[in-house]
């Protein structure tokens, strides 16, 4: 399918959350997203990044990236052509994710199809999704986890006070019956990781999110962790998931770091290819977001896209969710 002449427009937007959401890197209480918007035949086309400052990008730097790309839209063309121009011209990062997911999503309503039924992958179907629990003090996070009432908890931990067993202790005392993941957010060294794993694998613990820095990750090679071990930051593109398989078991498909949608099939691929396990995860972010990210749900372990349960405000119409169930996004959002 070949597009017409296509328009760009990119805008910076922020959304409130319910209450201050904190990781081991720090807290925040919005979220700020930019949104692309192509048109093209009367269609019109979505697509949602969060600049992340871990990665060195910023609300200003992604719109400059995005406005790079714009003559290069103006002459339309076949959608696998646009995006294959799109990975030559930017890195993969949050400004090719939403042109990415933009180009998919004009060309599914040109098309009168679903992102899905392009993709050739399979249809988004209702989905358990965890629900992540913000760093705090063990008591705090013992009653947030009491409260909410939810199969799959990830917990955030990474903290300097030598305490996350005892938040996961807590955690696991007030919410006997669910399931735990945990994501250190890169918080831990090689010795605090050792003590850690016999505690946390009594507890029930499933999986650990990137448990040491990206850059010292390797010494994960000698370790032999009895809870699964997934990357995270690490595991940006498909070209990085060779280089994983002797370090952890999983790895966390982000599109805001792969770069889009075409960027995320090609890592689901490496992970198949190298006999990883996957989970679909998120920055913070709207259901804009989400919709895309949830193309991968059915090849995931655990899909971690909960962001929108913490927001105060979110996208009309936002996905979704009928308790723990995360019900796939209509085409009225995003593809």
């Amino acid at each position: 399918m070949i597009l017409g002449s296509i328009s760009q427009a990119a805008c910076y937007e922020s959304f409130r959350l319910k209450q201050p959401f904190t990781i081991a890197r720090g807290s925040v209480d919005a979220v700020d997203v930019v949104t692309v918007t192509l048109t093209a035949d009367g269609a019109v086309g979505r697509g949602e990044c969060r600049p992340y400052a871990r990665y060195g990008e910023t609300v200003d730097s992604v719109l400059a990236q995005i406005n790079s790309f714009t003559v290069k839209l103006s002459n339309g063309g076949a959608r696998e052509a646009l995006c294959a121009e799109l990975a030559a011209s930017l890195t993969a990062g949050a400004a090719r994710n939403a042109i990415d997911c933009a180009l998919w999503d004009l060309a599914a309503k040109t098309a009168g199809q679903r992102v899905y039924e392009l993709a050739g992958l399979p249809e988004p179907a209702p989905c358990f999704a965890t629900y992540t629990l913000s760093l705090g003090a063990p008591e705090a996070m013992a009653t947030e986890a009491a409260g909410v009432d939810k199969p799959i908890l990830k917990l955030k931990l990474g903290a300097q006070d030598d305490s996350d067993v005892e938040r996961v202790a807590a955690v696991r005392a007030a919410a006997p019956a669910s399931r735990l993941i945990i994501d250190a957010n890169e918080g831990w060294d090689l010795a605090k990781l050792r003590r850690y794993l016999p505690e946390l694998h009594k507890l029930d613990v499933e999986m650990i999110e990137q448990p040491l820095p990206a850059g010292a990750d390797g010494a994960l090679a000698d370790v032999q962790s009895p809870v699964l071990l997934c990357a995270d930051e690490s595991c940006h593109t498909a070209d990085d998931v060779p280089k994983l398989a002797d370090r952890y078991g999983m790895v966390n498909l982000k599109l805001d770091k792969a770069g889009g949608v075409t960027g995320g099939i090609a890592l689901a691929a490496a992970a198949l290819k190298a006999d990883l396990r996957m989970m679909v995860g998120c920055m913070m972010a709207s259901s804009l977001s989400m919709a895309p990210a949830q193309l991968f749900a059915s090849h995931a372990d655990y899909v971690d896209l909960d962001a929108p349960l913490l927001l105060a405000e979110d996208r009309e119409p936002p996905i979704a969710f009928d308790g723990a169930r995360m019900l796939p996004a209509p085409a009225a959002l995003w593809g």
